[in-house]
């Protein structure tokens, strides 16, 4: 990225400084963490829980993650980019975790799943429908192995016609709100790239089984936890649900497509690139747009900076000019004043141009690239993107935790290998002797004999 400014630089220094992300030599729960001495038992896949339960992971949860024989959570597999090792669709969504692996459908696996469930305080699943029942882990039979246990779960749809569909990231976008919204007003509903389905909805459950926890030491009891992939997306849209009642009052003014005179429909229309908070703002061009994909800048054309904003871009007549001078004159040209914006950022850098709004305190965001947020060294510096070291894949970068606590200080560490932890589970967490973990291993609960059959 761009040099900071002589500005930025004197407030950067004046910072605290952060403590580096790093890897824990430490043994289990001996970190001192905010969730230290909290077990969670966890039963996700794919993405949406394995969100929720790497968080609490994060914040210092013991997270045995439970997998089967073989195989394990299917994104090991999915996306593979290193051949024969675990592929960073999974190891960035599991860190900090050990992996058991267990066949819950044999006698001595149900015998070592009700220790479990026994031993740990929350249990966390996103299978589909009915799967956890169908398992015999009803909520009455955990509840009566224990009663202090809190069940958690992502699913597609809350209670309603759609309770049983199947839901992917997609689908929860398209069902919650987010792609009727997306787009521009002349194409199609779009999706984004942002996991809002997904991580968005496990961060929603992670808040929930804290908050269950929480009530727990004042009740002593458990409690079910659910959080519906579209309710979380709906959650993070519900400024276009605000949108929706305001069109019953007259259409909605900082649209851009108000100042051009288009109507407004029954519904909240794809606004663009508008901005939904009230200040009128859009994507423009900067300097190598032309070969650069991600030459661009979010300007947002803020009522307190406006005097500054024609200064810089060469329109001080503007300040007094009564069609523009003040909000309510400039939103039926807002299409012409971002192109005289654009005319100006297109002569500059998109780090350039911040340089010159930051001092200014005009709104502005570069359009960053992944590679670029990857590169990124103050990112790195706190926390956001770290560095982790695999055993069988070698180093890679991944999204850091991004709830900092000053006494609770994230340790990354590398995502379990399948079944990595299995004899330490059985033996040091769940107390089963040398002769039963044996006898346990001999069944095929674990998957041990098939592999040595194999072998």
């Amino acid at each position: 990225m761009a040099k900071k400014t002589a500005t930025a630089k004197s407030k950067a220094k004046a910072k605290p400084a952060l403590r580096l992300p790093k890897l824990s030599s430490k043994p289990w729960g001996q970190d001192g963490k905010a969730l230290d001495g909290v077990r969670i038992l966890d039963f996700t896949h794919v993405q949406s829980g394995p969100t929720c339960t790497q968080l609490l992971a994060w914040f210092g949860a013991d997270v045995i993650k439970v997998e089967r024989p073989g195989g394990g959570d299917i994104t090991r597999g999915q996306l593979r980019d290193v051949p024969g090792a675990d592929s960073l669709y999974f190891t960035m969504l599991n860190h900090n975790k050990r992996s058991i692996t267990l066949d819950s459908k044999s006698k001595q696996g149900m015998k070592v799943l009700e220790r479990l469930v026994k031993t740990c305080d929350v249990l966390v699943e996103n299978f589909a429908p009915g799967a956890l029942d169908r398992m015999g882990l009803t909520w009455e039979q955990i509840h009566a192995w224990n009663p202090r246990m809190v069940v958690a779960s992502v699913k597609g749809f809350g209670p309603g016609p759609y309770e049983e569909c199947k839901v992917y990231e997609n689908v929860a976008q398209c069902a919650g709100g987010a792609a009727s919204t997306t787009g521009f007003r002349d194409g199609p509903p779009l999706v984004t790239g942002a996991q809002i389905g997904d991580s968005g909805t496990g961060l929603h459950l992670a808040l929930g089984i804290v908050c269950a926890l929480f009530q727990r030491n004042r009740t002593g009891r458990g409690q079910r936890v659910l959080a519906a992939m579209q309710d979380g997306v709906l959650n993070l849209c519900r400024v276009k649900l605000r949108d929706q009642q305001r069109l019953a009052h007259g259409p909605l003014t900082e649209y851009s497509q108000h100042g051009e005179n288009i109507p407004f429909g029954v519904a909240v229309p794809r606004a663009g690139n508008d901005s939904g908070g009230g200040q009128p703002g859009w994507i423009l061009k900067c300097k190598g747009w032309e070969t650069d994909p991600d030459a661009y800048i979010y300007f947002i054309t803020q009522a307190p900076a406006w005097d500054k904003i024609c200064d810089l871009i060469g329109k001080p007549e503007w300040k007094t000019d009564p069609d523009y001078a003040k909000p309510a004159a400039r939103l039926p040209r807002l299409r012409h004043i971002f192109d005289t914006i654009e005319a100006w950022t297109m002569t500059k850098t998109k780090f350039e141009v911040m340089a010159l709004c930051n001092p200014l305190d005009i709104p502005v965001g570069p359009i960053l690239s992944m590679k670029e947020i990857a590169e990124e060294q103050s990112l790195r510096e706190s926390g956001t993107v770290v560095e982790v070291d695999h055993p069988t894949r070698g180093k890679y970068l991944s999204v850091g935790n991004p709830i900092k606590l000053s006494d609770s200080i994230t340790e990354v560490k590398r995502s379990p290998l399948l079944g990595e932890h299995t004899d330490e589970i059985l033996s040091d967490v769940l107390g089963f002797t040398a002769e039963e973990i044996a006898e346990i291993k001999a069944s095929g609960a674990t998957g041990e004999a098939q592999k040595m059959a194999a072998e």
